[in-house]
């Protein structure tokens, strides 16, 4: 037998209390959705590299996959590393815009703690944006999140959604003339990911989403206006 877990088919999101049968000596049969009568998970015969491709793709099957069929465990590192690469980022642009080249140890000092500003700017932003996402949620459908686990559940999900921000560091080392427009799209992506995130997670239509992402977007630009008024480069 499988192993028995709160699974979810990946075609029609319905629940499955197994992902495949072993009969042993190595044969394995997957198990059969008995709501869409397909496979619960074609996903688990598939190279990880085909898996990352198709969620790349924004696949909501991919997502399913990851999401509720796979014991992944590495949203906070994943965070807190795409937090890095967003302070990086804005540590550069700051650095560019200064021309003091000082070799001071006074000088170096404020450098570095530039670096741990704009980390601590980013890890606000985008704490002000996941609470947007969960009000706005929490106030529309206020029946999808009603246990302690839905939320838990939600901020993983937009967590891992947020691996775009992994190509800030490409789009730097290849600087070029269309960095600012690649800076753009990886924006998109990341935002995107974040509505297939929401869609997939509590199994919604694709305007809702969308919805709670404004509003979230709207309460993390406030939080970078509040930063331009206290005179902060962000």
């Amino acid at each position: 037998m499988a192993a028995i877990g709160g699974y979810r088919c990946i075609e029609c999101n319905g629940a499955a209390a197994e992902l495949y049968r072993d009969y042993r000596r190595g044969v394995l049969r997957i198990s059969i959705c008995k709501s869409c009568q397909k496979p619960v998970d074609k996903y688990i015969e598939y190279d990880p590299v085909i898996i990352l491709i198709n969620a790349v793709l924004c696949k909501a099957q991919a997502y399913r996959h990851i999401l509720f069929n796979t014991k992944i465990n590495i949203h906070g590192k994943l965070c807190i590393f795409c937090l890095l690469c967003e302070a990086y980022i804005r540590w550069l642009q700051l650095q560019g815009s200064s021309q003091n080249t000082d070799p001071d140890d006074l000088i170096r000092y404020a450098k570095e703690w530039d670096f741990y500003r704009m980390f601590g700017i980013a890890s606000l932003e985008q704490t002000s944006f996941f609470i947007g996402i969960f009000i706005t949620l929490w106030w529309v459908t206020p029946e999808m999140l009603k246990r302690k686990s839905d939320f838990i559940l939600l901020l993983k999900a937009l967590l891992l959604s947020t691996y775009g921000k992994l190509l800030l560091i490409p789009a730097v080392i290849w600087e070029h003339d269309y960095t600012p427009l690649c800076l753009a799209f990886i924006k998109v992506f990341v935002l995107i990911s974040n509505s297939q995130a929401i869609r997939v997670t509590l199994n919604l239509n694709r305007i809702l989403p969308w919805f709670a992402i404004f509003f979230g977007l709207i309460l993390e630009n406030g939080v970078v206006c509040l930063f331009q008024k206290m005179g902060w480069d962000v």
